[in-house]
């Protein structure tokens, strides 16, 4: 048996039917599974369905009204008070046949206040208006047939029409409510998920930044080992090392990314970073290019660069290395770092286009051509630019400028 919620919605479909349960709008004639906080609601309203019908029979016992209307008075507030407990169920239905009746007998008054209510809460203005509007030509049949003289149908005509307008109005900005409540939660969802959405790019970033430097050294390693078997053995054991070493810096980067995703669960408050190069860390990053045979010359002309942007043009250098063994071969390649503070910090990474690299058995470095979009987001994130392509001379060029404030504070630092 499907499980349903307070409102009528599947106990499966209830996080999909956030907007139908924060308001009420079920489906008429729905099963109807009360919490514990409807089950308190509903017999408020049925008490006060009962109160109100009490005191409209203490008026109508006042009155000098024939037996049989009495028991038919009597009978009907009984059976009204009673079906206020289907006002979730048929919330329209019990309005509109309360509203009828009302439009002689008394004593269902009570009864019809509460499906007014209900029906301004849990239904649009579409269908809660023209219920609205029945009540209010219901009071013509009744202030013609019942009243006897002009005062009582004067004070009937205004307390009519004043408890329709309060009623109405109190579901309407009940219902008003709601839908704040619930725009709120979407908006807090939305950003909830928007983070988390960035949160997951950022470390998208980050593994693509680092494993594909490392792969491709280590691919480059083992392509030396492959086009020259007859090499001497120091030379392969130096290679051998070397392919060692990479793949295990490489496990050791991937292994802090999978930390920082699994302390990212939905319980952790703050997501911790992996440890993050700065320019520092640049002539670390020539000097491995180089033990694994690249031609790099490092012209690095910025001082004191803040930590955030130096990791933004490290990571650029890094990745324009990349694709320059991916796709150049052996040739030279010119890194030049310069900037002032206050102005721009500038960064270019040259290299010949030269032929496309030889590799054994026609294998050739993979890629996802994703690396330099990634370099331009960055370079755009931090507020700087980014270009890349062949130029006239026969080179391939990337440059960046990225902005160097005079003083920087921690919000500088992404």
């Amino acid at each position: 048996m499907t499980e349903l919620r307070g409102d009528g919605v599947p106990a499966h479909e209830y996080r999909w039917a956030l907007p139908s349960v924060l308001l009420g709008d079920a489906r008429e004639g729905g099963r109807v599974r009360r919490s514990t906080r409807d089950w308190i609601v509903d017999t408020l309203m049925f008490l006060a369905a009962c109160l109100i019908t009490y005191l409209s029979l203490v008026e109508l016992d006042k009155k000098p009204e024939p037996d049989p209307l009495m028991a038919l008075e009597q009978v009907t507030g009984a059976l009204a008070c009673v079906a206020v407990w289907l006002r979730r169920r048929w919330p329209v239905a019990l309005s509109v046949t309360t509203a009828l009746l009302s439009s002689y007998l008394e004593l269902v008054g009570g009864a019809c206040v509460v499906a007014l209510f209900t029906v301004a809460v849990h239904r649009p203005l579409k269908i809660s208006g023209p219920v609205a509007l029945l009540n209010f030509l219901t009071l013509v049949p009744f202030v013609a047939l019942r009243p006897e003289d002009d005062d009582e149908r004067a004070w009937a005509v205004a307390l009519g029409v004043t408890v329709v307008l309060m009623v109405f109005a109190w579901g309407i900005v009940v219902r008003a409510r709601r839908q704040l409540v619930w725009s709120l939660r979407q908006r807090a969802d939305s950003a909830a998920e928007q983070a988390k959405q960035l949160e997951r790019e950022r470390i998208a970033r980050e593994m693509h930044d680092v494993l594909a430097h490392r792969i491709s050294i280590l691919s480059l390693h083992a392509g030396a080992l492959e086009f020259r078997p007859d090499a001497p053995p120091a030379e392969i054991a130096r290679v051998a090392g070397a392919i060692r070493t990479s793949a295990h810096q490489a496990l050791q980067d991937l292994r802090e990314v999978i930390g920082v995703l699994r302390h990212a669960g939905p319980e952790a408050d703050v997501v911790p970073d992996r440890p993050q190069p700065t320019l520092a860390d640049l002539p670390a990053l020539v000097e491995e290019c180089r033990q694994a045979g690249m031609d790099v010359r490092l012209d690095l002309r910025a001082g004191d660069v803040p930590d955030g942007q130096g990791r933004n043009l490290y990571r650029i250098v890094q990745e324009a290395l990349t694709n320059a063994r991916k796709h150049a071969g052996d040739v030279p390649v010119s890194v030049v770092v310069a900037g002032e503070r206050g102005e721009e910090l500038s960064v270019e990474v040259r290299n010949p286009l030269g032929a496309r690299p030889v590799r054994p058995s026609g294998a050739r470095l993979p890629g996802a051509g994703a690396g330099l979009i990634g370099l331009t987001e960055r370079a755009e994130l931090a507020g700087g630019r980014l270009e890349h392509g062949a130029t006239p001379e026969g080179e391939f060029v990337v440059r960046a400028w990225l902005p160097w404030p005079l003083e920087t504070t921690r919000e500088d630092v992404p």
